[in-house]
Parts: C-alpha cells; sequence; structure tokens
C-alpha cells in the first residue's frame, strides 16, 4: 500500500441516509486485505457493527453510485452482493476486528480524514451564520439609511416649492 493522502481517502468517502461512509472495497484495499476477509471478520463480529456502524446499500443506492464511479458489474465477474458501507464509528470499530500494522496505520488516517471534514463542516456553518448576521445588519442599516433620506427628503421639499422672488423682467 502506498503513502495514503487525506484528498485520496477524501474521494472515497461518500454520503448515505444522512452519514459519511466508506465503501467495503475501498476500505479493503486500504487496509490490504480482500473485500470478502473485511466481510467475513465483520460478519463474524457483528454484535460491534449496529445498523448506525454499518450497513448494506440498497439496490437503488448502489446503482446511484456505480453510476458516480467506475465499478464492475454483478454480471462481469464483479460483485455478488451488495456492499456494505461503514460510518466514521464503524471504520473505527474495524479497527478492533482487523489488526494488521498496515490496517492500523490506515484506520489512523482515515479517522483523521472523517476529523478533518468534520471540521470542515463546522467551518462552512461558522461562516454562513456569520454572512445570515451581515445580512441580517445591512438589511438593519438600509432600512435606517431609506428613513434617513425620506426625513431629509420631507425637510427639503417645502423648501424648494416656497414662492421665490423672480429675478429678471416682469
Amino acid at each position: 500500500m502506498t503513502k495514503l493522502v487525506e484528498s485520496d481517502i477524501k474521494n472515497l468517502i461518500f454520503f448515505f441516509r444522512g452519514q459519511r461512509v466508506m465503501l467495503d472495497s475501498d476500505l479493503a484495499n486500504i487496509y490490504g486485505v480482500e473485500t470478502k476477509v473485511l466481510n467475513q471478520a465483520v460478519s463474524r463480529n457483528r454484535d460491534r457493527f449496529p445498523s448506525d456502524f454499518a450497513f448494506r446499500l440498497t439496490t437503488i443506492e448502489w446503482q446511484n453510485l456505480k453510476s458516480q464511479i467506475v465499478t464492475s458489474s454483478f454480471a462481469h465477474g464483479g460483485r455478488r452482493k451488495l456492499p456494505f458501507v461503514f460510518t466514521e464509528q464503524g471504520v473505527s470499530m474495524l479497527s478492533s476486528v482487523l489488526n494488521s500494522k498496515q490496517a492500523i496505520k490506515a484506520n489512523v488516517q482515515i479517522m483523521r480524514t472523517f476529523v478533518s471534514i468534520r471540521n470542515l463542516a463546522l467551518t462552512y456553518k461558522e461562516l454562513e451564520i456569520r454572512i445570515l448576521k451581515l445580512e441580517e445588519k445591512s438589511d438593519k442599516d438600509y432600512k435606517l439609511l431609506v428613513s434617513a433620506m425620506l426625513q431629509l427628503k420631507e425637510k427639503i421639499e417645502p423648501s424648494l416649492k416656497k414662492e421665490r422672488k423672480k429675478i429678471g423682467l416682469r
């Protein structure tokens, strides 16, 4: 396995059922094991992987994902079963069932990537809040400005309407 790069891992994280997840085949590749070995380890330790840690994609979810990524089909020697996906907690739990040095190193990097994504999401949320506050403040400032201009207009208009002394010939 080559050195894991955070951007490479980010590209392997997908969003399903409101959670960030990774495919069993991608994790197996990172950990340096076959997908069936990873899934067997999960099956033997099923109580460690409740549905909020790992779940199988539905046929529709899998078809949608396959349209986004290049993967082999069921008919041509590819997968025979729908893939498992693992949430951040599921990936963390995998470290307890896959104990090779490579799996441990990979797991550390994957967990760092999940944390990085979470921090990035928080930063975007903070920016969104700040922008909304600025919009709110600018709306108030705009209303104050319009109000001041209307008051100024009311004071100026009467003085413009006064009869002025005409200059020149009558």
